[in-house]
């Protein structure tokens, strides 16, 4: 199985800390390459996998990730994640910004967000 990229989730209390967040990070290099609003991740324009979200919600499952996880073949690590008995906490499915991505806690407490992107 290969990881394309872990990206730390930071959940952020309102728009304005988004805005300081990117402000901050930008002073070490990191730009904006995507908001939704309520989503905005930075990212190193030298090396795109080094990125960090911030988070004000989330607005398509039941709680805010402390990180992501982009794999190659989602389905197949949801598969194996299923049959080892973790708890999931959102299943499986599509998202209308192009990826594919289940929730899982992991044996610490932690709610890691694996995705995939469709081709």
């Amino acid at each position: 199985m290969s990881v394309r990229r872990v990206v730390p989730d930071i959940h952020a209390d309102s728009a304005e800390s988004m805005a300081r967040s990117r402000d901050f990070y930008g002073l070490m290099g990191l730009e904006e390459v995507m908001h939704r609003g309520w989503v905005m991740t930075l990212a190193s324009p030298s090396n795109p996998t080094a990125q960090i979200s911030f988070l004000t919600e989330e607005r398509t499952a039941p709680v805010v990730p402390d990180l992501s996880v982009e794999v190659e073949d989602v389905d197949a690590v949801y598969a194996d994640v299923v049959a080892s008995g973790a708890e999931i906490l959102r299943e499986l499915r599509d998202e209308e910004w192009g990826v594919r991505r289940f929730f899982v806690r992991d044996p610490n407490g932690r709610v890691v967000n694996v995705l995939g992107h469709r081709p």
